[in-house]
C-alpha cells in the first residue's frame, strides 16, 4: 500500500490539533439536523473520526444509552482518541468495512474531499448504515477559481484533493445510492473569527450577501460547507 500524508505524520505536523477546535461547532450542526428530523439514534459510527472529539461532544448531547464508534486510518490521529474513550464510546484504527455491525447513523464529516476514490468509500458507508449525515466543504467557487492559489493551498495544507459545489456534492451522494432528505449550508466563514486580513475584509460583505442569497454567495465567495442528511435509496 502507498503511504499517505495521514500515515506518515505529515498531516499532523501541518495540523497539530487535527481540527479538534472545530468539533463543538460541527456537533451543533449535526444536532440541528437531528432535531429537525426528530432523530434519536441508538448507535452512531463516524468514519474518519480524526482525534475523536466530534463523537465525544455528540455523546454529551444524545441519550446516555447511545453507543458511539469511531474509525480512523491515521495512526497519529488514532493516538489522540485514547483519552476520549469510555464504556459507550470506542475508537478503532482501521477499516469500518470489516465491522459486521449495522449502525443507526453514519457520520462522514469533512472526509470525502481527502479520498482518491470517494465513490467506493460512500458505497461502503451505505452498507454499514442506512442513514448518513455528511459534512462537505464547498471549495469550488468563483473566488477560488479566479485567484487559483486558494485551491492549491487547500490541497497542500489540509489534503483537499477534490473540490465540490453544492450541486456536485449532492449528485455524488445520489450516485452512490443515497436519497438526499435534507441539506443546509454551514457558514463557518461567517461564524468563526477571521484568521487572516483577507477574511476580515470579506466578512461583512459576505454576511450581507449571504443574507440576500445563500446559494449565490457560496457559489461566488466560498467559505461555506454543506451538511447533508441522506438515507439509503
Amino acid at each position: 500500500m502507498t503511504e499517505t500524508i495521514y500515515d506518515t505524520g505529515e498531516y499532523l505536523s501541518k495540523n497539530p490539533g487535527w481540527h479538534v477546535e472545530d468539533s463543538a461547532w460541527k456537533v451543533a450542526q449535526i444536532m440541528r439536523m437531528l432535531t429537525a428530523h426528530q432523530l434519536s439514534p441508538r448507535s452512531v459510527c463516524e468514519v474518519g473520526c480524526g482525534a475523536g472529539e466530534i463523537l465525544r461532544c455528540l455523546q454529551e448531547r444524545l441519550p446516555a444509552d447511545c453507543e458511539f464508534t469511531g474509525y480512523e486510518v491515521s495512526p497519529q490521529a488514532f493516538a489522540l482518541t485514547e483519552t476520549r474513550q469510555n464504556d459507550h464510546l470506542k475508537y478503532h484504527l482501521g477499516d469500518v468495512s470489516k465491522d459486521p455491525r449495522h449502525f443507526d447513523l453514519m457520520l462522514v464529516m469533512d472526509v470525502i474531499e481527502h479520498l482518491e476514490d470517494y465513490y467506493t468509500f460512500l458505497r461502503m458507508v451505505r452498507s454499514r448504515g442506512s442513514r448518513l449525515i455528511a459534512h462537505i466543504p464547498l471549495d469550488m467557487c468563483v473566488n477560488h477559481l479566479l485567484r487559483a492559489k486558494p485551491l492549491a493551498d487547500l490541497r497542500r495544507s489540509v489534503g483537499h484533493i477534490h473540490s465540490f459545489t453544492k450541486e456536485s456534492a449532492l449528485a455524488v451522494l445520489e450516485e452512490t445510492g443515497f436519497r438526499v432528505v435534507d441539506h443546509f449550508y454551514t457558514a463557518w466563514s461567517i461564524e468563526f473569527p477571521p484568521r487572516t486580513w483577507r477574511r476580515r475584509l470579506a466578512l461583512y460583505p459576505r454576511k450581507i450577501a449571504y443574507s440576500m442569497s445563500p446559494d449565490l454567495t457560496a457559489r461566488i465567495f466560498g467559505g461555506f460547507s454543506l451538511l447533508v442528511f441522506a438515507e439509503s435509496a
